[in-house]
């Protein structure tokens, strides 16, 4: 599973490699900000890397392990149960931010007037946000034909198609042995090809992060006002408090979670999206104990309605541009607006950029709030991204625990012995 070798000690492991890529990024688009942009595209090479081979290992890992299970009954009841606990987190992160945000009011004494506002560098995404509707998003999981769904890497579309070729492949009996056997070969392979992809995260990171700090200026790294900071905490208490009761009910310890995921942080944090990380992910679940027809539902599926990151993200951003523009929310009104963002948020993918249009298109829907206000946070979206995408992140590892627990689909000794709360031994956080 390692794509990076251990010989080298710390040196040869990928975190402490994309951490100092990192750095370097960082300083080089601090000193010459010129060149530093100009490093953007190796960035978007790594991610586009990585969605090259998300389509084959979503597929091959979901009709791998629901066509090993020859158990519909059991794939609806951990879907169920994957969506019950999808639910009910969503919730609990969208109260969570709105509290927040109305206790701190970092856009109180803005006084900022809607019509001064300019609205041309939205007004893409405003557009964009149009298509945003209930109906919309249930359509677009339906690919126009099979292979398209491979085509446009949309996540739910390879999932649906590939819960239906994994349906009848188990329906066809011994006829489809054959077939299983390949998708099992196949799945070996994919994975090699991630491990090969992993050894550019370095230079990713380092693209993605020059790029931004030579956009938007050392400084905003260190100090990014009221609402940054006021992001900042409540995402490190979200995944403190809450996080860490769900995953202390389940026998995890939340900090050794996180260091059992240490590369996959770092490589998020770089890159500003958790797409980046899905098939290592899956992987690394599977290895750490949970059932792999488990991961290939959960994980795919909460990449979709399970963005605890991003529905803190919307909750806070869209009071704070309430304050801002001194739009007043009463207690009806930020009830309408979590019952909206209970849906909207399940439309924003785990792609940079899509919550911000999501954004938009919980504005429009609201109707209360000036939906032009998105200009403001427009410039600190993507740093604000830095925060939503772990929580993402994490949110759906945790996830994957929590609904394998639930279904008795997890081996609980090395489940114990890498991330548990007892006092096994930590060497185990480094498989």
């Amino acid at each position: 599973m390692a794509a990076t070798p251990r010989r080298f000690g710390v040196f040869g492991q990928l975190w402490f490699q994309v951490l100092a890529a990192t750095v370097v990024g960082v300083l080089l688009g601090w000193r010459a900000p010129a060149l530093g942009a100009q490093m953007k595209p190796l960035g978007d090479a790594f991610i586009a890397l990585v969605r090259m081979v998300i389509a084959p290992v979503v597929f091959c890992t979901v009709v791998h392990g629901v066509a090993g299970m020859k158990d519909a009954g059991r794939v609806g009841r951990v879907a169920g149960k994957a969506l019950i606990y999808f639910l009910g987190v969503t919730i609990l992160a969208l109260v969570f931010a709105l509290a927040a945000v109305d206790l701190w009011r970092p856009g109180a004494g803005m006084n900022v007037v809607a019509s001064a506002i300019d609205a041309k560098p939205v007004a893409a995404y405003a557009a964009q946000a149009a298509h945003q509707s209930v109906q919309d998003f249930l359509l677009g999981i339906i690919p126009t034909t099979f292979s398209a769904a491979f085509v446009q890497t949309n996540v739910l579309q390879v999932l649906l198609v590939s819960l239906l070729f994994a349906f009848a492949l188990a329906a066809v009996g011994e006829i489809g042995e054959p077939v299983f056997k390949v998708i099992e070969g196949l799945n070996s392979v994919f994975f090699r090809i991630v491990g090969f992809i992993m050894w550019a995260a370095p230079l990713g990171a380092f693209g993605a992060i020059a790029f931004t700090v030579a956009k938007f200026g050392v400084s905003s790294l260190v100090s990014l006002g009221q609402l940054i900071a006021e992001f900042y905490l409540v995402s490190a208490l979200f995944v403190l408090v809450v996080f860490g009761a769900i995953a202390w009910g389940v026998g995890v310890n939340i900090f050794r979670l996180m260091a059992y995921l240490r590369d996959e942080i770092v490589i998020v944090a770089a890159t500003t999206s958790t797409e980046t990380v899905l098939p290592r992910l899956m992987e690394k679940m599977t290895a750490l104990g949970c059932d792999e027809s488990v991961v290939g539902l959960v994980l795919p599926t909460g990449y979709a309605f399970n963005l605890d990151g991003t529905c803190l993200y919307l909750a806070t951003a869209a009071v704070f541009l309430a304050q801002a523009t001194h739009t007043p929310l009463g207690l009806g009104q930020q009830i309408s607006l979590l019952a909206i963002l209970l849906i909207t948020s399940k439309g924003a993918a785990a792609v940079p950029g899509a919550a911000f249009i999501v954004l938009a298109g919980t504005l429009s829907t609201l109707g209360v709030i000036p939906v032009v206000s998105i200009a403001l946070v427009l410039g600190v979206h993507r740093l604000m991204a830095e925060a939503l995408t772990l929580v993402n992140l994490l949110g759906n590892a945790l996830a994957t625990i929590v609904v394998s627990r639930w279904e008795g689909a997890v081996d609980r000794d090395r489940l114990a012995a890498v991330v548990g709360r007892g006092r096994a031994s930590l060497a185990a956080t480094a498989a």
